[in-house]
């Protein structure tokens, strides 16, 4: 990579395991690209160490383009770092000054414990997806899009609850931990399209039944999830989670998780 290069000085938290007391330690990151993105940097302040035979910073990451959800960690107590609407694989090195120091932390949840140092374990949004179930749809050859009308309005909300990637940035961004803006978002996307209208209620209900057994805490609407989602999902969201879920409680009642009505 060409360009300017700069000099970071790097606490991150470092935690062996689960059940291991973590601290923060302290590295030096010299003469990085501005082009290069944060966890290039960081992979190359993992090469140096494995280099000497220490244990590299282990951190999520997959598609490193935005989309997937994997990574994600907290930047001087910003959840995927200062930049907004960018997750931490899409955020260059451009953005901080030479000579800075930064600290780097774990997504901060009781419901997204610790794995290893940057690490955390994000499956109780799998089981609130799960929760929700699937939708029913006729067999037979799949009908014509053309043929099933959506308000353009309604397509358009519901598009946009569903470009949701699941980061968890939401969560670690609340400082009561609530995972409102994620199930809101997974909620509102079938809610507004024909092919959710089937399971409906129990979807809202079961989803919400879920996100409080999986431990996340009350939405206060401070608007900090907004705020720190890459993917810019909107509160209103959680506006219509809460009207779907008190609308269904009228007829239907939430699974427990054994699967029986309440």
């Amino acid at each position: 990579m060409s360009g300017k290069h700069i000099n970071l000085t790097l606490k991150v938290w470092r935690q062996k395991g689960p059940k291991d007391h973590g601290s923060l330690v302290e590295y030096q990151a010299k003469n990085v690209s501005e082009d290069a993105s944060f966890l290039e940097m960081v992979d190359s302040v993992n090469e140096e160490l494995i280099s000497k035979g220490d244990e590299p910073i282990a951190f999520d990451h997959d598609c490193r383009e935005g989309i997937c959800g994997s990574c994600g960690f907290v930047i001087d107590g910003e959840a995927h770092g200062p930049l907004k609407s960018t997750t931490v694989c899409q955020l260059h090195m451009r953005n901080f000054s030479d000579g800075a120091t930064l600290t780097i932390e774990p997504f901060r949840a009781k419901s997204f414990p610790v794995i290893k140092d940057l690490m955390v374990d994000r499956s109780a949004f799998d089981r609130i997806i799960s929760a929700g179930g699937f939708i029913s749809v006729n067999n037979g050859n799949a009908v014509d899009a053309n043929a099933v009308l959506i308000p353009k309005t309604d397509a358009d909300e519901a598009m946009s609850s569903a470009t949701c990637i699941g980061c968890g940035a939401c969560v670690a961004a609340c400082k009561n931990a609530s995972a409102a803006l994620f199930t809101s978002a997974k909620i509102s996307h079938m809610a507004l399209l024909p092919q959710g209208q089937v399971e409906r209620k129990e979807r809202a209900l079961n989803m919400v039944a879920a996100m409080d057994a999986q431990g996340f805490g009350s939405c206060t609407t401070t608007g900090a999830c907004e705020a720190a989602c890459p993917k810019e999902i909107q509160l209103t969201n959680i506006s219509r989670m809460n009207r779907e879920y008190f609308a269904a409680t009228a007829t239907k009642r939430p699974k427990h998780k054994d699967g029986g009505a309440g």
